[in-house]
């Protein structure tokens, strides 16, 4: 287990499978102290059971993150079980597809609220004391229809976009305190979530030079690399992992 994130306590929004499972598994293993959130108790007691195993050091926080106050509370649980936040993972999502005029306001509530205002709240609560130690890293999970016009992606794209231009801005407002900001933008990744794509999952990933889908680890190590010291230098960037779809 390497100790570059020892000392250092990690919030894992959606820590419970998928990328965040993989993600705070990670960032364990890169020795922080990893608080991860989600809804369901039983897969959090096993995220955590699976890194304590390991020799790592992890908690579970139940959290419905619904509106700005739910944010604010699960920010306030992290920091009473693992102290003052250093890294925070924004990767807690929801992404129906299906044409613009199948949605109703309540989906388009909810898929902005959880993608965009969520996040927005977890930032305000917990970078400003990040800069105020001079320290930290934040790392948003956007996608790769966040940037690509895609029939059945406007609600959830639209939603990443937003996310991709609020990494931007946040990098201009923390970095100079020392929090750097950054994303990562996934391809088709086999998680329990994209299930339902069925076959739509490989078609998709087919088309990109790496001819695959990506497992939740390949995306997890670059979140890892983005919150860790290698990428000191990086700033406001958005990381596409996505088999190579950027290219074609």
């Amino acid at each position: 287990m390497s100790a570059e994130l020892s000392g250092r306590t990690a919030l894992v929004t959606g820590g419970t499978s998928g990328i965040g499972r993989a993600t705070a598994v990670a960032l364990a293993g890169l020795g922080a102290h990893v608080v991860l959130s989600g809804r369901d108790t039983a897969r959090g007691a096993e995220v955590v059971a699976r890194i304590r195993e390991a020799g790592g050091k992890a908690d579970f926080v139940a959290a419905d993150l619904k509106d700005a106050a739910s944010a604010r509370v699960l920010a306030a649980r992290a920091r009473e079980v693992g102290g003052p936040i250093d890294v925070l993972v924004n990767n807690a999502g929801i992404f129906p597809t299906g044409p613009t005029d199948g949605f109703s306001e309540a989906d388009f509530d909810a898929v902005y609220t959880t993608n965009v205002k969520v996040p927005f709240f977890l930032v305000a609560e917990l970078a400003p004391e990040m800069a105020g130690r001079g320290h930290g890293a934040i790392v948003n999970v956007s996608t790769m229809v966040a940037t690509r016009g895609m029939a059945g992606m406007a609600l959830y794209g639209s939603s990443k976009a937003a996310v991709e231009l609020l990494t931007k801005a946040w990098a201009a407002e923390y970095g100079p305190s020392g929090v750097r900001v950054n994303a990562v933008s996934p391809g088709p990744t086999r998680t329990e979530g994209t299930a339902a794509f069925g076959d739509g999952l490989d078609q998709l990933a087919a088309a990109g030079p790496a001819g695959r889908v990506a497992s939740p680890e390949e995306i997890a190590a670059t979140i890892a690399f983005l919150a860790a010291g290698d990428a000191s230098f990086v700033h406001g960037a958005v990381l596409p992992v996505d088999g190579g779809r950027l290219a074609v």
